[in-house]
């Protein structure tokens, strides 16, 4: 019977320990858990922050420009496509402007049958508003003028005209603001 008691302590003995170990195993293993998942959500903020100040320094770098289209393409260069800006300013907007006043001008999208948009990049928020004053000489002509915002930024526009429309049609008086 003493080497019955033995076997039984032995076994007991050995489902402690197996127990201890098993218990030991989860508790690092929880502990090496919730350390990742700390982690992981200080790298989410980490993330949601950098696409916060992306996004700033985006709007910051488009501050100064504007979208022109409808103006013709017939330029060869971009000494010439600067040129033929700057009397189009001055004939259709009545804005004198100088090759100084343009910081960069360039034309977007492939070249194709359509005319392509200019996105002008001003030296100065105040030529980029004295242009904006005057778009509305351009009300019965096939060009316009629009901000250049960024990706996201058109996105989202595009989803509050659509819920602009439908307030419209339940004739109610709907305003779209924006913020820049």
């Amino acid at each position: 019977m003493d080497l019955e008691n033995q076997r039984q302590e032995i076994r007991d003995t050995g489902k402690n320990i197996t127990e201890q170990v098993t218990q030991n195993i989860s508790r690092m293993f929880e502990e090496k858990f919730l350390t990742l998942e700390k982690n992981h959500e200080n790298l989410k903020e980490r993330v949601e922050n950098q696409e916060k100040r992306l996004h700033m320094l985006e709007k910051q770098a488009r501050k100064n420009n504007l979208v022109f289209f409808g103006v013709e393409e017939n330029e060869k260069s971009y000494a010439s496509l600067e040129r033929n800006f700057i009397t189009w300013v001055e004939e259709y907007l009545s804005v004198k402007l100088n090759y100084s006043d343009i910081q960069e001008i360039k034309r977007i999208g492939k070249k194709e049958e359509r005319l392509r948009p200019i996105v002008v990049t001003f030296s100065t928020l105040g030529t980029k508003i004295k242009i904006i004053k005057q778009k509305r000489a351009l009300k019965d002509t096939n060009y316009y003028i629009k901000e250049d915002y960024p990706k996201y930024v058109l996105e989202k526009r595009k989803e509050l005209q659509e819920q602009l429309k439908l307030e419209r049609e339940k004739e109610l008086e709907p305003k779209l603001y924006t913020t820049n």
